[in-house]
């Protein structure tokens, strides 16, 4: 029979402590606290789980003074701190994780280092799988409008109209539209999205196409005359067209919508009360990285839509390194790696046009 410790009881209805005497027990996942007032005899049990148990923030330092918080109950104080421990050992009361790793460093360092592998985890395979099962959700009719929007927005800002002759937009549409019609089911990861597959021309911008959500894909002018000038046939131009395509099929502009939104949620339940610069900072880098990843996984699906339609990838690879030449011509210097290439949401040029010219790349294989 577990003997009895002295204690304090503050009832929540008079500021004067009672004199009690209370007893632990064994109660399932917690003990019980069985408390008599020294007073009348009165006989109060409370359940584990009602009860605030003190924390020990030391394995070898103890409070000189125990305070249970009794709820509904006010509260209790205990000052043998050692009889109340070997009570509650006795009792098998065991501390929380919480607790445990306040005070013992070994568990400290395992939960530290199973929470790190976790959050790997979720942002190498978590973030993009509930990416891929959300994005399945969203329907075309979003991002045909989406895309509408976007476009008539860009058009008022910043696009004009393409000066291309009718002619040559023509020959671009019909190496476009040859492209588009061997795009087989095989091809497409998400089963019944067929967005409606469209080219358009534009002014006003450098040399650059870029895919919105729904099957709208823009070609600049200047990215047509660039070819030009470096002598690269329409093959160069079917790669990029090629590229974009890859990046409707896998509803990657979509995908990093929700990306985003999924990565934020986890590095907000991970890092907790951070700050803003932190959370936008770690954001922002791993956005980055998943771009890439979209860029990588455009360029596979190019390189496999060209073989089906007997396209050499070579020109394509010419291409990019032409418009790396003059980028870099502009700002005074080839881009630099490292941190540059961090901050970059498109893998290495050089390495692009490498996989280009050899028809693969090692990740397209994984």
């Amino acid at each position: 029979m577990p003997q009895p410790i002295p204690g304090r009881w503050f009832d929540g209805r008079s500021t004067r402590p009672r004199p009690c005497h209370v007893t632990l027990r064994p109660g399932g996942k917690l003990p019980a606290l069985v408390l008599r007032d020294d007073a009348d005899g009165a006989i109060l049990e409370i359940a584990g789980s009602d009860v605030g148990w003190p924390e020990r923030w030391s394995t070898t330092r103890a409070p000189r003074t125990v305070v249970a918080d009794l709820r509904d109950h006010g509260s209790l104080e205990v000052d043998d701190v050692a009889a109340w421990q070997a009570a509650l050992a006795a009792a098998g009361g065991k501390p929380p994780l919480a607790q445990r790793m306040q005070t013992r460093w070994p568990v400290f360092a395992v939960v530290m280092a199973v929470a790190a592998v976790a959050l790997v985890a979720f942002y190498r395979w978590g973030t993009p799988w509930a990416a891929t099962q959300v994005t399945r959700q969203v329907p075309l009719a979003w991002e045909t409008e989406l895309s509408q929007r976007a476009l008539r927005d860009l058009d008022a800002n910043f696009l004009k109209p393409s000066k291309l002759p009718a002619a040559r937009q023509a020959q671009l549409r019909e190496r476009f539209d040859a492209l588009s019609r061997q795009v087989g089911p095989a091809m497409q990861p998400y089963r019944d999205y067929a967005p409606g597959l469209s080219l358009s021309f534009r002014g006003g911008m450098p040399p650059n196409a870029f895919a919105l959500p729904g099957g709208t894909i823009v070609m600049t002018d200047s990215l047509v005359e660039i070819a030009q000038r470096r002598g690269l046939d329409d093959d160069a131009l079917a790669g990029v067209l090629a590229h974009e395509i890859g990046h409707v099929v896998h509803r990657h502009t979509t995908r990093i919508i929700v990306e985003q939104a999924v990565l934020n949620v986890g590095l907000g339940l991970a890092l907790g009360d951070v700050s803003t610069l932190v959370s936008m900072g770690g954001s922002l880098l791993t956005g980055l990285a998943y771009r890439r990843g979209h860029e990588t996984e455009a360029d596979c699906f190019a390189a496999d839509l060209m073989r089906r339609a007997r396209v050499p990838t070579a020109p394509m690879a010419d291409l990019l390194l032409g418009m790396e030449q003059d980028r870099g011509a502009t700002a005074g210097g080839e881009r630099g790696g490292g941190f540059s290439d961090l901050l970059s949401s498109h893998p290495a040029t050089a390495q692009r046009a490498r996989d280009l010219k050899a028809g693969h790349a090692e990740a397209c294989r994984k």
